[in-house]
């Protein structure tokens, strides 16, 4: 299984269209999403695997017993069926991308 954070997965300034062709090339959707500061995502579980990338601000994701913080070029993965959360700990607000498998 892969790693839960790669840091500088993507080069920044992150260039979204990147993520999306490399996510396609592995099989992943690519969404752009944008969150204002403190704005969670509370225990969410997918059926398929997700991938999220900052492109701007910063996330805390929470993967099974497991925290992370990703800043811009950092990849998180999440597998299928585990217990998840976000949450933009950013002052501003947080350009990010997801997608599922």
């Amino acid at each position: 299984m892969p790693e839960t954070l790669t840091r500088g997965r993507f080069a920044t300034p992150v260039d979204p269209e990147a993520v999306a062709r490399d996510w396609r090339r592995r099989g992943y959707s690519c969404h752009d999403f944008e969150d204002p500061p403190g704005r969670e995502w509370n225990d969410f579980v997918h059926l398929t695997q997700e991938l999220v990338t900052v492109v701007e601000g910063r996330l805390e994701l929470a993967v099974g017993d497991e925290t992370v913080l990703a800043g811009p070029g950092d990849e998180v993965f999440i597998p299928r069926g585990a217990v998840h959360s976000v949450k933009n700990v950013h002052e501003g607000r947080t350009r990010w991308l997801f997608g599922y498998d």
